[in-house]
């Protein structure tokens, strides 16, 4: 009992002993604080302009950046009888300014060692120039230029038609291009997005000056363009610049102000045959969701575990994949890649393949049932490995200031606003493989799938067969 007694008066002598409770007090109202985490990645910061343009920047110091001009007019905003102007008009941009030649373009950025570039997709013209830190203000005024005040020359017209031919031809040796302009004509039928981004020869062939400027005037607005610059570009700096370089661009439209029409996913099939190929290129797909759904992402980490392979790749036996592991093992095909294609309201996500032409069957058969399985059956261990790869592949796509750049104008013309890296990656870690089933379930079980076919592909199964298997029948 005396011991007890002790101890008793011991631990309460401690208790009253004041630094001891101050130090109590001081680790339980610590652990009580939330953590604060300091990210080490520099902000995106966006500042409108009094016209409508967005400007944003992230900046880490390098001493190269890139600057870009990024434009919400691609050939989704074309209808039949101008579809290629959007791809014609960049090639136009190049060609020389009320203020310089082509040759005084070429010399001015070569003087800088610089590189000026561009392209045009479905939804979206860029102007780029990756160049040193210092060298920042010199190409933001040569975009300025060669975007507002393109020559449009008849010489130079009809020079450039010759090159967007000879373009045409090669793209049309590339198969995997030529399958996925197959597959938005079907895919999208009687819509917008069912047009190729170069458009049909004969548009090509009749595009003229008035064509050129009529869509000038019509789409590079103020409010449809973002001034996206990384790497080492100071934002106030930036935004200067556009100031005076872009701050008389207006939105008072000449002609009809253009709309983004709601383009519709038909189930459907486009097979062109050709024996002298040695192998079939097919693709299939179902309707995805567009880039600001919330689905976007789960359909994301479906894709990838859907996969790539191709015969180069050491072994498909140690491939994490399923379908790739089939592939190799039973030689049904040279290779394949998932995709998931987005646009701002719709997308495709599906899969393409090469393969020999008696193989087709037993592909689509596997293809088929690794569909449902992931509407059914993905494990909680795929779908970590899938998100971890899908995390690194998304960060790692992020390492040059032109990468950057670009998600910064994309997701900006996109979403309206920049998703930096770590919520990003928050979104994706958030996922679950209750979510993927999910997901997938919603877009691909019993859908219509949209199919495209080029070469040899007599032994692809019949449309309806193919359809009658996007579904188990289960008891």
């Amino acid at each position: 009992m005396s011991s007890i007694l002790k101890l008793s008066q011991s631990v309460g002598k401690l208790s009253k002993t004041p630094s001891l409770s101050k130090a109590l007090r001081k680790a339980s109202s610590a652990a009580a604080e939330p953590k604060q985490v300091s990210l080490n990645v520099p902000p995106t910061k966006v500042t409108t302009l009094s016209n409508g343009i967005r400007v944003a920047t992230e900046d880490w110091g390098s001493q190269t950046a890139t600057v870009g001009i990024w434009i919400d007019a691609g050939s989704r905003y074309e209808n039949e009888k101008n579809n290629g102007v959007a791809h014609f008009m960049e090639h136009m941009a190049f060609k020389g300014t009320g203020k310089r030649t082509q040759s005084q373009l070429e010399l001015e950025i070569e003087d800088l060692g610089a590189q000026l570039n561009a392209y045009t997709s479905r939804e979206q013209t860029v102007y780029y120039s990756k160049c040193l830190a210092k060298d920042v203000p010199k190409a933001v005024e040569i975009l300025s230029d060669i975007v507002q005040n393109a020559k449009l020359g008849e010489a130079e017209i009809e020079r450039e038609r010759g090159v967007i031919l000879r373009e045409m031809q090669e793209v049309e040796s590339n198969l995997q291009e030529v399958v996925f302009d197959h597959l938005h004509s079907v895919a999208y039928q009687g819509t917008p997005l069912a047009n190729t981004i170069l458009g049909p020869t004969a548009n090509i062939r009749s595009i003229n000056a008035t064509d050129l400027r009529y869509y000038l005037d019509n789409h590079y607005k103020a409010s449809r363009i973002v001034v996206s610059g990384a790497g080492g570009v100071c934002h106030e700096d930036l935004v200067k610049l556009a100031e005076s370089s872009l701050g008389q661009l207006n939105n008072t439209y000449t002609g009809e102000i253009p709309k983004l029409t709601s383009c519709r996913f038909t189930g459907s099939e486009v097979r062109v045959r050709d024996d002298t190929l040695p192998l079939a290129h097919i693709a299939m797909a179902v309707e995805g969701a567009g880039w600001s759904d919330p689905d976007t992402l789960s359909l994301m980490v479906g894709s990838t575990l859907l996969g790539a392979w191709d015969r180069s790749q050491a072994s498909a036996k140690q491939n994490a994949t399923n379908l790739a592991r089939a592939s190799g093992e039973e030689d049904l095909c040279h290779s394949f890649q998932s995709f998931n294609t987005c646009y701002k309201d719709t997308g495709l996500w599906g899969i393409y393949f090469v393969c020999d032409p008696l193989k087709i069957e037993d592909m689509v058969f596997n293809i088929q049932e690794e569909f449902m399985r992931l509407c059914t059956s993905v494990t909680e261990g795929e779908v970590e490995r899938a998100k971890a790869l899908l995390t690194a592949n998304t960060l790692l796509q992020l390492d040059t200031s032109t990468a950057v750049c670009e998600d910064i104008g994309r997701q900006l013309l996109c979403y309206g606003r920049r998703l930096p890296p770590h919520e990003l990656t928050h979104r994706i870690n958030s996922i679950t493989a209750r979510n993927v089933r999910d997901v997938m379930y919603k877009y691909l079980y019993d859908r219509c799938p949209a199919i495209a076919a080029v070469g040899p592909v007599e032994n692809l199964p019949d449309y309806n067969n193919i359809r009658s298997s996007m579904y188990w029948i289960r008891v």
